[in-house]
């Protein structure tokens, strides 16, 4: 293998500039040539390809997004938008590549490898860390920390006001945004996908909290994809408690705040780490693998596994939740 090339896909993280800056200079040093492919998948079926060099990824360490541009491309989702992608490829004489993004993107790569057994790595790079095949995803990091303290002002201003603030935060089908920035936020409920709804627990919890001289409330709420996120809880939830207390209250939608921004020190380094571990799994044969992170370990797993594994919240953490996990 002398050439290869990197691209970043679906919904970006903080942390991928991580992944490439790694990527890239991981595979200098091996003495390949690097091209960066434009705007994710797009730039294969376009042929937007982009020479790499070391000073190519100089001083994008500290940034947020993608230096090489993403998108959800519908012309690789047919085959013939792959076989132009495969052909573009070739042209550009790649043999090999790594593939920055999300479960989308994983499930492109083995198609795309199914029909053309180009040698492939995927760096998982999700702010929901919903990717089996890895503890966490780069860029879930610096979205909970953002969420974190946003939750923070938040309840200034609800303890100042005396309201109830529903804040939503991103996660349709996972909820571990919400429970990471719920619990390091100390929200005093949090509800997430992988759990049954208990609005009748929180209206009496806001009874209680209120006939002992609790003038706040702050609930994390994840978007969902039936529920209706944190708008459609907080007009159950005011509907429930009805007369017997008066609450005021505010919906805040953190929306794609939690994507942008300055990456964490976590998520720089899990994207150092699994950006340059891509590079050698490249040479570790023909399946198209994730390269992960488990326990401090790098781990790779054939992405046709990835589809019958379940990605579970911590159990300890759902614990915490029922427990300690609210003030």
């Amino acid at each position: 293998m002398e050439t290869i090339a990197v691209l970043t896909s679906g919904g970006d993280a903080p942390g991928m500039n991580a992944a490439i800056r790694a990527s890239v200079r991981a595979a200098l040093a091996s003495g390949l040539q690097v091209y960066g492919a434009k705007n994710g998948f797009s730039g294969l079926v376009s042929g937007d390809f982009q020479r790499l060099h070391a000073r190519s990824v100089t001083n994008i360490l500290q940034r947020g997004g993608t230096m090489l541009g993403t998108s959800r491309s519908i012309e690789f989702e047919s085959k013939e938008g792959r076989k132009t992608a495969a052909e573009n490829l070739k042209s550009h004489s790649v043999e090999g590549l790594i593939l920055i993004g999300g479960q989308g993107t994983a499930e492109a790569a083995l198609i795309f490898h199914k029909e053309y057994e180009i040698p492939t790595v995927v760096i998982p790079a999700s702010i929901d860390n919903d990717i089996p095949g890895t503890d966490f995803s780069v860029g879930f990091d610096t979205a909970v920390n953002g969420a974190m303290e946003a939750i923070d002002r938040i309840r200034d201003t609800a303890e100042s006001s005396g309201r109830i603030f529903f804040v939503e935060v991103m996660g349709r089908s996972r909820g571990y945004i919400a429970l990471y920035a719920g619990l390091s936020g100390g929200a005093d409920a949090i509800f997430i996908p992988e759990e049954k709804e208990d609005l009748e627990a929180l209206c009496k919890r806001v009874i209680a909290g209120h006939k002992a001289g609790k003038s706040s409330f702050v609930v994390v709420v994840a978007e969902g994809e039936e529920a209706g996120g944190a708008f459609s809880v907080a007009e159950r939830v005011t509907k429930q408690l009805g007369e017997r207390v008066e609450f005021d209250y505010r919906v805040t939608v953190l929306g794609h705040l939690q994507r942008g921004g300055t990456p964490s020190s976590n998520d720089r380094v899990l994207g150092t780490i699994l950006g340059a571990a891509a590079v050698e799994g490249l040479g570790t044969g023909a399946l198209p693998h994730l390269v992960g992170e488990i326990n401090n370990n790098i781990v790779f797993t054939p992405l046709d596994e990835l589809e019958s594994m379940e990605r579970e919240l911590p159990k300890d953490l759902l614990h915490l939740l029922h427990t300690v996990g609210t003030t």
